[in-house]
């Protein structure tokens, strides 16, 4: 998925004409409300996942039937991603990305690295960096 291919989200800083579709007209995408992602869902399957929680997919997750932002997701954490990077690489919502990234970790398409006991100052300032991107 490209940059110019990516689904706008509710909260988008283009303006709506109320019934779902920017005021542009008929040509530019439809906004996709976060909920519809999540099947209404905003507590993520599994507990533990921060921000800052790195992830992993196996190159055998991209030949999964996975579709949107989970098959992206896939993609992007071939290397190790936190869930804040994640979701500044969709410009989706932090929420949405964790109950997202859930799913794909009960599924087994995600596995979690292991996570530092204590945070390092850099990488706070990174993950702060990262929210502000947001």
């Amino acid at each position: 998925m490209s940059e110019s291919s990516e689904i706008p989200y509710a909260g988008s800083h283009r303006p709506s004409d109320g019934y779902g579709l920017h005021s542009g007209g008929m040509d530019e995408d439809p906004v996709i409300r976060p909920f519809m992602l999540t099947g209404g869902r905003t507590e993520p399957l599994h507990d533990g996942i921060r921000i800052e929680t790195l992830l992993h997919a196996a190159p055998a997750a991209l030949s999964a039937p996975l579709r949107f932002e989970s098959r992206r997701i896939v993609e992007l954490a071939q290397a190790p991603m936190s869930v804040a990077d994640l979701s500044v690489a969709l410009r989706a919502p932090l929420g949405v990305v964790r109950v997202i990234v859930a799913d794909l970790i009960t599924q087994g398409y995600l596995s979690v690295e292991d996570q530092p006991g204590e945070l390092s100052t850099s990488l706070i300032e990174r993950i702060r960096d990262r929210v502000r991107a947001l």
